[in-house]
């Protein structure tokens, strides 16, 4: 028994990613289903891709031994932030209740972004699996963007005004109105 055990743990190492080229992230891309386009700059492919129809980019990190490959990279979508001012309090509140992605801001621009590791190996499963809660976090962030603005316009309007509104949503709801 010991035999094959030792023989499929040869085998699952043998197929994990230590590193990973642009080409494979772009198949993990792919996988996710987004399609992706890669732009030759310095002799290193830069992919561009989108989700939820906004785009995002793979800036590669560290250099792995082999050229052409890396140990690790970042998925970041940047934004420009109208008025060049956020509403206080949104990056906040987006680190406090999710995981995985982060928001950084950047002068005027902001961005979503997510580190992936894949020194140590990796399946190619769990490289697709990455790109697919990426894909979940981009559309929980324009989410976030969306109701968080929208919780801002509603604590601006003078207190008559919000109060009235949501007697209206109560009776809506009852079927009174």
């Amino acid at each position: 028994m010991k035999k094959s055990t030792d023989t499929a743990a040869a085998t699952d190492i043998a197929e994990l990613l230590f590193a990973v080229t642009p080409e494979q992230t772009a198949e993990a891309i792919k996988s996710a289903g987004c399609s992706v386009t890669a732009l030759e700059h310095n002799g290193v492919a830069h992919l561009h891709s989108a989700s939820q129809g906004v785009g995002f980019q793979v800036l590669w990190g560290n250099a792995a031994a082999q050229a052409g490959q890396f140990i690790d990279f970042t998925m970041s979508c940047p934004l420009r932030v109208q008025g060049g001012v956020l509403p206080h309090g949104l990056i906040a509140e987006w680190h406090r209740n999710k995981r995985f992605a982060r928001i950084v801001e950047h002068g005027e621009m902001i961005a979503l972004e997510m580190d992936v590791i894949v020194a140590g190996g990796v399946s190619k499963g769990n490289l697709s699996m990455t790109f697919q809660l990426w894909t979940q976090m981009m559309g929980q962030f324009f989410l976030h963007l969306r109701n968080f603005a929208a919780q801002e316009a509603v604590a601006e309007l003078p207190k008559p005004v919000v109060a009235e509104a949501q007697k209206v949503a109560e009776l809506e709801e009852t079927g009174t109105a």
